[in-house]
């Protein structure tokens, strides 16, 4: 048995060691084990467009510095840093494959969180690199002051009449447009009101430009806007070139104003500065082709230039409604091409461009940098004086949009906090104090009785309320600058019920009856007579025809007030006294000094400057006989209705009437 087992035992031992290496391979193999951590080895990992290189590690589970230098391998991904977006699925599924990953392409995901909302937001690019840039067209904005010939100087320059087309001879919206100068040259211009109430838009405008010419008139010299023009320019450090037109006038005076320039602080050029001035005359002609002359070479000093490729960047300087087209808006182009189909941002505001259009109105293919355009496709007018950003997609709008709105919520919040809180603090004392004096005044005391009705104080103020719609954004944005002006709340509210821009909609019209308000259409359509029955409606194209008939509704608001009018003076010479019966009356003998003293009218009698007494006669006599009114120089005897008044010899008495008239508002809008 011995044996047998001796001969068993070696068997066994045989047939165990030849199984446990097998099992050993199978669960101890380290290989095996790394083979099932490392998914991405044997599954496909997801790729989307428009991916940053940080979020390509993350996804193929690998470091940053792996992927980077993957990339150094592969052709056309040249920026490696961790938030450059890879735009070319080949490049990103190029680079997996270096890395020795499968891909598969799906849809980009939704991402949440403040990091996430930030990556959804696009502002504009570095600057590009000086084998890019390319000369582009200087942007020259026309400035000064209201009357001073800027329109009929652009008029000269591109020889179209601008100034008869804007109501009142006004410029009131800023122009955009391209001219074509003699020696080739393209140059953009752009027109702004002179008006004090287009300080804002004027404001844009020097941001917006690379050159300001500064329209003088030699006759007037430096005015109110002239020195905020310069202001301006200095702010924003931008190159002035002065034109002094109307040379041709014969009160104009070249010296006394170019001296008036100096003590602003210009340096002219004839006294070491470099700021040129150009005596011109807009009207005739005159000494335009050296005004040309001098904005080239203050453009090619400044040596302007652009990237025209990648993603669009410019700025709106005007947006309005057209009733035909759409929202429109005009821009300047600064960097990249504008096309047909691009996808726009701007604020709160996105667009698809459907149309490019010049400043004639022909469309335009493309519109390369400096170049002034206006823009059919907004969903929302963008507001004048905002960036404009080209996207990848109307996806990446709609995110960065979302983001914005988020944003602004925030802020608005922020804002509004500090109200808030004072009102709940206004609320809490309030409650405090008439909680005191409900338990001063006992507890049962205030139960029964008639309730006192809770009367909004605001309620005996007269008010005015309004609604603003203008034909483009500038236009309302400037009414809205003067209307905050207003600082007589007190005597007569003035409540902006709504404004926007474009024609005048049945929804305005609900609005102005739900309010009593007035609608006020500048340069936009109005509804027909038929459809407007019980609303104010008031055209009006001049902001200044706006404003005075704003005072005059504000001024019928306003109670009318009893104003004193003087009839004549007197002067007491002795008091005496006559019989009555039994009494002795006092009677004051006096002689008129100033105009004339009327028995029906009111009398003020006054000693050393103090009222003794102010009512009505009695009597007035002259001689012996009762008379109705004492001429100046003429001697006569008063009796008051109040006995109890004795005059003395040195009073001075005052005839005068009242009679009530109408206030006029103290509002001073500055014009």
């Amino acid at each position: 048995m011995r044996c047998d087992n001796d001969n068993f035992i070696p068997a066994l031992r045989d047939s165990s060691a030849e199984r446990l290496p097998k099992r050993r391979i199978i669960e101890y193999s380290p290989k095996k084990l790394q083979g099932n951590n490392n998914a991405s080895a044997n599954s496909a990992i997801d790729i989307w467009r428009y991916m940053s290189v940080a979020q390509l590690a993350k996804t193929l589970q690998r470091p940053l510095d792996d992927v980077q230098e993957a990339m150094l391998y592969v052709r056309g991904a040249d920026n490696i840093e961790a938030a450059a977006k890879l735009e070319d699925l080949k490049i990103i599924q190029e680079i997996a494959k270096k890395l020795g990953v499968k891909t598969r392409v799906v849809s980009a995901p939704e991402t949440s969180g403040e990091d996430e909302h930030k990556e959804r937001d696009v502002t504009p690019r570095p600057p590009a690199e000086a084998e890019l840039l390319q000369q582009r067209p200087p942007v020259v904005t026309v400035m000064g002051h209201v009357d001073h010939g800027k329109t009929t100087l652009l008029d000269s320059l591109r020889g179209a009449d601008v100034a008869a087309g804007e109501a009142g001879g006004i410029t009131q919206h800023i122009g955009a447009f391209t001219v074509t100068l003699e020696n080739g040259e393209r140059v953009t211009f752009l027109d702004t009101p002179g008006h004090a109430a287009f300080s804002a838009m004027r404001a844009r405008g020097a941001v917006a430009t690379d050159i300001i010419v500064l329209v003088v008139a030699a006759e007037d010299g430096v005015m109110a806007q002239t020195r905020e023009v310069i202001q301006l320019a200095k702010e924003a450090q931008v190159p002035i070139i002065v034109a002094l037109n109307k040379i041709d006038k014969p009160e104009a005076n070249i010296e006394k104003s170019k001296q008036e320039l100096a003590q602003m602080g210009l340096a002219l050029e004839e006294h070491g500065g470099d700021v040129q001035v150009i005596p011109i005359s807009a009207l005739k002609g005159t000494n335009l082709q050296m005004l040309a002359e001098a904005v080239s070479t203050q453009a090619t000093l400044m040596g302007l230039r652009a990237d025209p490729t990648g993603l669009v960047e410019g700025i709106v300087v005007e947006s309005k409604t057209d009733p035909r087209r759409g929202k429109l808006s005009t821009a300047i182009v600064s960097r990249g091409t504008l096309r047909k189909g691009s996808v726009l941002i701007s604020g709160l505001s996105h667009a698809k461009v459907r149309g490019l259009f010049d400043h004639n109105g022909q469309p335009l293919t493309e519109a390369p940098p400096g170049t002034p355009v206006e823009i059919l496709g907004w969903r929302e007018l963008p507001l004048a004086g905002e960036l404009i950003l080209e996207v990848e997609s109307e996806k990446k709008a709609h995110a960065v949009l979302k983001y914005r709105e988020h944003q602004a919520q925030l802020e608005k919040i922020e804002s509004t906090s500090d109200d808030i809180r004072k009102k709940e603090e206004e609320h809490q004392a309030k409650y405090r104090a008439e909680r005191e004096a409900r338990r001063l005044a006992g507890r049962f005391r205030m139960r029964g009785g008639q309730r006192v009705k809770q009367v909004d104080p605001s309620d005996g103020c007269p008010r005015v309320s309004v609604i603003i719609k203008g034909d483009v954004h500038g236009s309302v944005e400037a009414i809205l600058d003067v209307l905050e002006t207003y600082n007589s709340n007190d005597r007569c509210r003035l409540d902006i019920v709504h404004y926007g821009v474009g024609k005048v909609t049945e929804g305005d019209l609900e609005l102005a009856k739900a309010f009593n308000a007035i609608i006020y259409a500048f340069s936009v359509e109005t509804p027909q007579p038929k459809f407007t029955k019980g609303v104010t409606v008031k055209s009006c194209n001049v902001i200044y025809r706006l404003i005075d008939d704003l005072k005059k509704q504000l001024s019928s608001q306003l109670p009318a007030v009893e104003v004193e009018e003087s009839l004549g003076e007197a002067n007491v010479l002795q008091n005496f006294f006559i019989n009555e019966g039994r009494k002795e009356i006092p009677v004051a003998g006096c002689r008129c000094t100033k105009g004339v003293l009327k028995k029906s009218q009111r009398f003020r009698l006054l000693r050393d400057d103090e009222i003794i007494y102010d009512g009505t006669l009695e009597s007035m006599r002259h001689l012996k006989n009762e008379v109705d009114s004492i001429k100046k120089d003429v001697e006569c005897g008063l009796r008051f209705k109040d006995t109890k008044v004795l005059p003395q010899a040195g009073d001075v008495l005052q005839c005068y009437t009242t009679h009530m008239e109408a206030q006029q508002t103290d509002w001073d809008p500055g014009f």
